[in-house]
């Protein structure tokens, strides 16, 4: 017979624990309440979905600097925007070169690390359980620096840096200084495409996300694609099997 999976008089045992017929009976309770509670709460989220496309349907869409500074000027409310994004004064680190939004420099050491480890071995046809002290070396961040443009353009129209975007910085380059001391640089690039969600109002932009790469039909098909939904339950299901893989595996001796 399998030695995983064997029928015993009281349930079925799994080799570090054992599930009885009462425990899935009740597991079939469990499961009922996190469906329903699921349910429940994808109900909410479909809900504020629907209220998040009527606001995304109502929105203007703008693609001209001039329909942009007018809808900045009268208060126009919820606006999709396409545009370029662009570094007005760029910054770098002399030693890397080139033009950056932003960039980051950080001095890492090569460091040394213990840690234990649990082993296995058989030992006169028995296994048993041991710990070493296990060394390693990793790169850690001992201090770093950065700075950014100060002003940007978008669409034609100059805003503060980060009014916009934040872009996320990519690696550029590493140098060494010793064979235990180097830096690594990363940098964003001075140009972006995309499109912003917006309120303009108080002739600047106000709660503005961009989404890099995206024209605004692309944007306005990704907001309103569900996938927040999608997401809830992939999360609601592992929850699920979590819960009840824990109900299974503790001592349940208060239903006996």
């Amino acid at each position: 017979m399998n030695r995983y999976y064997r029928r015993k008089r009281h349930g079925f045992d799994f080799n570090n624990f054992t599930i009885t017929k009462r425990e899935i009976l009740v597991s079939i309770s469990i499961l009922a309440i996190m469906l329903l509670l699921g349910v429940l709460i994808s109900t909410r989220i479909s809900e504020h979905q629907m209220d998040k496309n009527e606001i995304y349907n109502k929105a203007v869409k703008i693609q001209s600097q001039e329909l942009f500074q007018y809808g900045m000027d009268t208060n126009v409310g919820n606006a999709f925007v396409f545009g370029e994004l662009k570094a007005v004064d760029t910054v770098t680190y002399p030693e890397i070169g080139g033009e950056y939004m932003s960039v980051e420099k950080v001095k890492e050491r090569y460091t040394r690390h213990t840690r234990t480890v649990t082993k296995t071995r058989t030992v006169n046809g028995k296994s048993q359980t041991y710990t070493e002290t296990e060394v390693y070396w990793t790169w850690d961040a001992i201090d770093k620096w950065s700075q950014h443009c100060n002003k940007v353009t978008f669409l034609g129209i100059e805003f503060d840096y980060g009014q916009i975007y934040k872009p996320n910085e990519q690696h550029v380059d590493t140098q060494k200084e010793s064979s235990n001391i180097r830096y690594v640089y990363y940098g964003s690039s001075t140009e972006y495409t995309g499109t912003i969600f917006t309120r303009l109002k108080d002739n600047t932009v106000n709660n503005t996300l961009f989404y890099n790469g995206r024209n605004i039909d692309e944007t306005v098909d990704y907001l309103e694609s569900g996938v927040g939904l999608i997401i809830f339950w992939i999360f609601w299901i592992i929850l699920t099997g979590g819960c009840l893989f824990g109900f299974y595996y503790i001592d349940n001796n208060w239903l006996e």
